[in-house]
């Protein structure tokens, strides 16, 4: 069992950290998304992602365990820091982060890709960003009605989904303009890009759910 749910458990015992459950689920969707980035950087061939598999679902499952931790909290817990639908939110949106990063690793392992598109690595990059500065953003989340950094912080979050937006859409039209002679590999790729750009999508969300809390209880 890692220490970030060792940590989550401790803290059951005394008041429940909602804030502290949800800066461990950015945590472990920004472990998970470097680990998509060493998978893509030392791809092979399919078969050889195994190993990964096992360690991205081994990450799946501490998020799931601390997404449990908070439902298993809140059911006893008459006081909440912030609305227990806006907490319930929360926490299925920040583990859905971690799923759609893990279903790419198997995506490239269900679909036996043969190479690396040339175009997966900066938009792996941008994953990484956007769960990177969701994190940095879920540090300021308890404190973001005083906080003089945290609205720039989710900007950030946003910025980073126009970016890989405008690379999407770059990416599925070069697709269907210059692989056209090639069906399976536009298919692959496009539902592989699409994973991908859903990721970025879901970083968006939450930020987009950390400001209307931040506006509900200003």
């Amino acid at each position: 069992m890692s220490d970030i749910v060792k940590k989550v458990k401790k803290k059951k015992k005394r008041k429940f950290d909602y804030y502290d459950a949800f800066e461990m689920q950015t945590a472990l969707a920004v472990k998970e998304s470097k680990m998509l980035e060493q998978v893509v950087k030392s791809f092979t061939k399919a078969e050889d992602l195994e190993d990964h598999l096992k360690g991205a679902h081994a990450l799946e499952r501490e998020a799931d365990t601390v997404c449990h931790n908070v439902f298993d909290a809140l059911m006893p817990d008459f006081v909440t820091p912030i609305d227990r639908e806006d907490i319930i939110a929360m926490a299925e949106s920040l583990d859905e982060i971690v799923d759609k990063i893990e279903e790419i690793i198997q995506g490239f392992y269900i679909y036996d890709i043969h190479f690396m598109h040339k175009d997966v690595e900066p938009f792996v990059k941008l994953i990484v960003k956007s769960c990177e500065a969701l994190s940095e953003a879920m540090a300021d989340f308890r404190n973001c009605k005083k906080s003089s950094k945290f609205q720039s912080l989710v900007v950030r979050v946003n910025d980073l989904e126009d970016e890989a937006d405008r690379l999407h859409m770059s990416v599925i039209r070069s697709l269907y303009t210059v692989e056209r002679e090639n069906p399976v590999r536009v298919m692959v790729w496009t539902a592989l890009f699409n994973a991908m750009e859903d990721c970025v999508d879901q970083c968006e969300a939450v930020a987009d759910q950390m400001s209307a809390v931040m506006v509900k209880y200003a």
